[in-house]
């Protein structure tokens, strides 16, 4: 590369809301560069930079990242402490472990999504004075929200570990355990805490529980078992299909039918743990219509 003419200006860094109003479309110049898109604060660790992006979903997720960066960089002492004490970590993370995950990550994701239920509510802050208010709002509930998050974490993954220790014990057909260990991957990855929506996340640990139920049923019936996979199956193949070819892009009402499919699992294999509502093949084959339509 030869000499400093025509490089591009270095960006703008910020660890403050020092930067104005972000607008809905916004211009932003790069050097010789002009660019026009939807801006979005993107999260650099020990601060925030403004880009634009052609997709306003793209811009959207990046921007939640972003703006919860720069609230952290605003706490960081009561982030310090939070940190240093969150209830029961090595406990859990004993548990996390054998999804993949360390104490670091898990700590982590349990702060990140305490700073998103405490601060991050719809609508977000577009301006100086509302991001202000928004720290001030909810420095006061941080605490209380992490350690509701922490109790759920704790839920999810202690009926996790029962499940997956019945698994192995278990020991079913190759078909059942297969199914089964598909859905324990699917329903707890290593960033279950963050990936999975908070109203489904209190529902985890009925899922993971009617797991459990279905491999002590097993035993006694296997061919009911089998029976009732082979009900469930077309329809979770079709869901499986949709989400590949839709290769990462969110689709809500398709995020709404992935919970009925769990929902639809209890009721097939453990009734006993009931649901928030009624579902059947039949019913979701006719959300399924819908969701198509």
């Amino acid at each position: 590369m030869g000499g400093g003419e025509g490089r591009p200006a270095p960006t703008a860094t910020y660890t403050a809301w020092t930067f104005g109003e972000l607008p809905e479309l916004m211009e932003i110049r790069r050097g010789p560069l002009s660019l026009i898109g939807f801006p979005a604060l993107i999260d650099k660790a020990t601060h925030v930079e403004i880009e634009v992006f052609d997709e306003p979903d793209v811009a959207a997720a990046k921007h939640r990242a972003g703006l919860r960066r720069l609230v952290a960089l605003q706490l960081r002492e009561p982030l310090k402490y939070l940190e240093k004490n969150i209830p029961d970590l090595t406990l859990m993370a004993a548990a996390y472990m054998s999804v993949g995950g360390s104490v670091d990550e898990l700590r982590a994701q349990i702060i990140e999504v305490a700073l998103e239920r405490a601060f991050l509510a719809e609508p977000l802050p577009a301006d100086a004075p509302a991001f202000a208010r928004r720290v001030d709002e909810g420095r006061a509930r941080l605490n209380l929200i992490a350690q509701e998050v922490t109790r759920q974490a704790h839920a999810v993954l202690a009926e996790h570990a029962v499940a997956a220790r019945k698994l192995k014990d278990a020991r079913p057909a190759k078909e059942t355990a297969d199914d089964a260990a598909a859905q324990l991957a699917r329903l707890v990855p290593k960033r279950f805490l963050a990936e999975t929506p908070w109203t489904a996340l209190s529902h985890l640990p009925r899922y993971l529980k009617g797991v459990t139920l279905r491999l002590d049923k097993w035993r006694a019936d296997p061919t009911r078992d089998a029976s009732r996979l082979a009900e469930l199956r077309p329809l979770e193949q079709r869901y499986l299909r949709r989400v590949a070819e839709l290769k990462g892009a969110s689709d809500a009402r398709l995020d709404e039918f992935r919970w009925l499919l769990e929902e639809l699992r209890v009721s097939l294999f453990a009734q006993e743990l009931r649901t928030p509502q009624p579902v059947s093949v039949k019913r979701l084959e006719k959300a399924w219509t819908q969701l198509s339509g």
